[in-house]
């Protein structure tokens, strides 16, 4: 068992050593900029510190006391930054709610977005932070996304000790319900939406792809389907009969076999059945995704319901795939009928110019600090996220800036703790330069 675990520590072991700043390459920095280096830098063993705190506070979507608990904590730190703060209630799309803070009046204004809920509700047996390295630990939400938002706080912290926060105007969001959203979902991101209208900038700190050296400039987003199928029950032994016709379970399979057979091959589409209920008697709740059915094999299935979901790298690719899958269910096998229904959830987010200048800007803080070149990430690896409600507010977009690891969404999420200074150090010289460079 002991030498298992040693070799599972190497090549943690050289990731980390990848990932230390060369500091021979900070020459190029001006003096503010190797300040905010060496500041991010004198507090690593003190934003690991606030990251295992919140992490023991369990923040399930659900539970919404510690969805609350969590935002009180990062609000108590961000008011000692000098931040404004408030908190969105999330009654009206029952949810714990969002926590807001905003500091600043001029130069730049960067909306800077993380969530403070996870998947591990209190029934989860996965609640603890747990140091297992120097460089690794392992909890409930540690890189999705608490060391993201740990990150953030650590950003703005950093610009207020090098004495740049008021050349710029920041606004956090911390959002309550990015893991299980409330409903409807409009409310829910509505104060997000608010936020982007007065940006210029947004930044957002998921983990990414896992990859340091990748930067996320693109999202699919994510819309919801049904098909519902009906056919005659009677006994098998007329199926395919005048009278009785395919059934409810033939006629959904010929329409998932024709989405399978003209639609897949389109690039960054993808859209999955992810339940199928039919027989004699369905019973579907749409909220929580789960069912039951009752047939037997001498009965011809009177009813079917598929439930999956779409991804799409556009709103014009969306609504192509769309109206082409509504085409496709036409045609019924005899004595059946077939409905298809949409219900639009994260709005994608397509990489522009200028999300690829802000990348180019990331890119060289990056390289200036000693951590090495950022590369956009494929989007087909990004799932949907809540910066794709407040991309297409501003010229500017960036997600993928928080700590990674592994893991994520099971009981085996870890992170690698030495990207927390680097991912802070980056964002925090390239809002700088932006700041410095910005023109009214």
């Amino acid at each position: 068992m002991t030498r298992r675990v040693s070799l599972l520590f190497i090549p943690i072991l050289l990731l980390t050593m990848t990932l230390t700043s060369d500091v021979s390459a900070r020459q190029n920095l001006d003096e503010t900029e190797q300040h905010i280096a060496s500041f991010i830098d004198s507090r690593v063993e003190a934003a690991i510190s606030l990251l295992e705190r919140v992490v023991n506070i369990n923040s399930g979507s659900m539970n919404f006391d510690g969805v609350q608990e969590v935002g009180a904590v990062f609000r108590e730190e961000l008011e000692g930054i000098g931040f404004e703060t408030w908190w969105v209630d999330g009654t009206a799309f029952d949810r714990a709610g969002h926590l807001f803070a905003r500091i600043g009046t001029r130069g730049p204004h960067f909306l800077l977005i993380g969530h403070l809920d996870t998947v591990f509700e209190l029934d989860s047996p996965f609640q603890v932070f747990t140091r297992e390295s120097e460089g690794r630990a392992k909890g409930p939400g540690v890189i999705d996304m608490k060391g993201g938002d740990v990150v953030m706080v650590e950003v703005a912290r950093a610009l207020k000790a090098a004495g740049v926060l008021d050349d710029m105007t920041i606004t956090i969001a911390l959002i309550g319900d990015e893991e299980s959203s409330g409903d409807p979902l409009e409310l829910g991101r509505a104060s997000l939406e608010e936020a982007a209208r007065e940006a210029d900038v947004v930044m957002a700190f998921e983990p990414g792809d896992g990859d340091p050296g990748t930067a996320v400039l693109a999202r699919r987003g994510f819309t919801g389907w049904e098909l519902h199928t009906t056919g005659v029950r009677a006994h098998s032994s007329s199926v395919f009969s005048g009278t009785t016709g395919y059934g409810s379970i033939y006629e959904a399979a010929r329409i998932l076999t024709r989405f399978q057979e003209e639609l897949v091959g389109e690039e960054l589409l993808t859209f999955n059945p992810g339940l199928i209920l039919g027989g004699t008697a369905v019973e579907f709740d749409e909220e929580n995704d789960r069912g039951s059915a009752f047939g037997k094999t001498n009965v011809v299935a009177g009813k079917t319901v598929v439930s999956g979901d779409l991804r799409t790298i556009s709103p014009e690719q969306r609504e192509a795939i769309k109206e082409r899958m509504r085409g496709l269910i036409t045609d019924n096998l005899p004595r059946t009928t077939a409905k298809l229904t949409f219900r639009d959830s994260y709005p994608p987010m397509g990489q522009t110019e200028g999300n690829e200048r802000l990348l180019a800007i990331l890119n060289q803080a990056s390289l200036d600090t000693g951590y090495g070149p950022i590369v956009a990430g494929d989007p087909s690896k990004a799932g949907a996220a809540d910066v794709s409600f407040a991309a297409g507010y501003v010229d500017m977009a960036i997600d993928g800036l928080g700590m990674t690891g592994g893991g994520t969404h099971t009981t085996e999420e870890w992170a690698d703790l030495s990207t927390l200074p680097m991912q802070a150090t980056r964002a925090a010289v390239a809002m700088y330069r932006i700041a410095r460079d910005w023109s009214e």
